[in-house]
């Protein structure tokens, strides 16, 4: 506040009070006000995000040149032979390409490779939940770690061995369940058994449910352990028991994330290949039921049948390949729909 002042007698009129506005602001030092290092330019900070911008930008048009380069091979060597074919490629029930004419078709393959995923999905997507609430939300501080780590080893055992342990444990043990399901749902025609081993699609789903259910629980549990803990606070306060915080706080935040983890089991069930060879036996006819043997996937029966196969043969194989690879596009353009259409349910930007 400015004070007048009162011109002495005699002397220089008083000059006129200045306004606060008008006074002149104190300069600031440019920048954060510490001194630049020596031999370092002011813009040579940035330096580092726009090489990590390029990396990534990058790493993104490469990506997309590669899946571009895969779907252009497989289009044109399955062009060279689909002209040739005698049979329709999507209905025929024959694996014949080295006759002449050529005569195969995908239904077999096709109808078996969702079947088994479908039951593998079934199977594992439950349990897999229920383990990975279990870990965050019920199981106690000393029993995480251990059952988590077993977890984990289960993800890292390879195909081969699930495939042996299947043929040599799974599926002479399975002679019991098969024939319980023929007892008491065989009058359906989907769980009827005429005998034998049990090598069948639902040994395959089986298997498979086994294989992929260490990865949907990883990724759902490190989903469960992202939900805010006000969540769950505000419910426990309104008088929620666990189990509706579960439902009412936990699920619905988790519920992309689970469906994430689902799609990449599923496409591993996809593409399984030497652990589904070792215990089915493939057969070019689709079985009314279930447990009767026969059938067979697009990777056992690549995998099986590569190495002995002609030229004709091997274009035969790459042209159900381009039929899987298109699967699996659409397995994951329709999960990115889902989750899209469910985000802003799930309480990620609360």
């Amino acid at each position: 506040m400015d004070i007048p002042t009162t011109p002495a007698p005699g002397g220089p009129p008083a000059a006129p009070p200045t306004p606060a506005a008008a006074q002149p602001a104190p300069v600031r030092p440019k920048g954060d006000g510490r001194k630049a290092e020596p031999g370092k330019a002011r813009g040579s900070r940035h330096l580092g995000d726009r090489v990590f911008l390029g990396l990534s930008r990058g790493s993104g048009i490469l990506l997309l040149v590669v899946m571009a380069a895969i779907a252009v091979f497989l289009a044109y060597r399955s062009s060279l032979i689909l002209t040739k074919n005698d049979g329709n490629f999507f209905t025929t029930f024959e694996w014949n390409p080295t006759a002449s004419p050529p005569v195969f078709g995908i239904a077999v393959l096709a109808f078996g490779t969702v079947v088994s995923s479908v039951i593998a999905m079934a199977l594992a997507v439950p349990v897999s939940v229920g383990i990975a609430l279990f870990l965050t939300h019920y199981a106690p501080r000393a029993a995480r770690g251990p059952i988590s780590y077993v977890i984990d080893l289960l993800a890292a055992v390879p195909s081969i061995v699930y495939g042996l342990w299947g043929a040599l444990v799974l599926v002479p043990h399975l002679s019991g369940l098969y024939g319980w399901l023929d007892e008491f749902f065989g009058w359906t025609g989907l769980f009827s058994w005429q005998g034998g081993l049990p090598r069948s699609l639902l040994t395959v789903g089986i298997l498979l449910a086994i294989m992929i259910l260490p990865i949907v629980t990883n990724v759902s549990r490190e989903v469960f352990r992202q939900v805010p803990q006000a969540h769950e606070e505000a419910a426990l306060a309104l008088g929620a028991t666990r189990w509706e915080v579960v439902r009412m706080a936990v699920l619905p935040f988790g519920r992309s994330g689970v469906i994430s983890a689902s799609m990449l089991g599923l496409g591993r069930a996809l593409g399984e290949t030497m652990a589904v060879a070792t215990v089915l036996s493939p057969s070019f006819d689709i079985q009314s039921s279930l447990l009767d043997p026969g059938g067979g996937t697009f990777a056992q029966n690549i995998a099986s049948k590569f190495n002995e196969a002609s030229v004709e043969g091997r274009d035969a194989l790459i042209a159900s390949g381009l039929v899987l690879f298109v699967i699996t596009l659409l397995v994951n353009g329709a999960a990115r729909v889902i989750i899209a259409r469910r985000k802003e349910y799930s309480g990620a930007d609360a």
